[in-house]
């Protein structure tokens, strides 16, 4: 797992709050990285369709839709890494009664936590986990 979903959360969270127009500079002062990484998860959430942009001296970015219309899942979709406990850089040994067999049983695992992950995700929307920060 990597650092990009607590900087999307953070940014969709900071951007449903708000209401308002925000720049990448703002944002990025929020997580306190770099402008241009948090231009890089914008621009990954607004292929999406979570975030809108507006050009201009007074543009910036805002939310796209409600966030009670955004679950904690559909977030998480859009930074999701194809093996949430990594990936063995080896191959096994085909001849060994686990070597063969192994890989294909830890995908199944992955896949079925994967699952749970997402499900548990789906139960809250962005609306829910905002009103933390109230």
């Amino acid at each position: 797992m990597n650092g990009r979903y607590p900087i999307a959360l953070h940014i969709l969270t900071l951007l449903g709050k708000s209401g308002e127009l925000m720049t990448s500079e703002y944002i990025a002062g929020s997580i306190n990285i770099n402008p241009a990484l948090a231009r890089k998860e914008i621009s990954n959430l607004r292929k999406h369709g979570l975030i809108e942009s507006k050009e201009g001296k007074n543009g910036g970015y805002s939310i796209a839709k409600p966030p009670s219309n955004i679950t904690l899942a559909d977030i998480y979709n859009t930074v999701r890494e194809p093996h949430i406990l990594g990936i063995a850089k080896n191959t096994p040994n085909p001849d060994c009664p686990v070597g063969k067999k192994i890989s294909k049983n830890i995908e199944d695992l992955y896949s079925d936590l994967d699952q749970v992950f997402i499900d548990k995700l789906g139960t809250m929307t962005l609306e829910d986990f905002s009103k933390k920060f109230d």
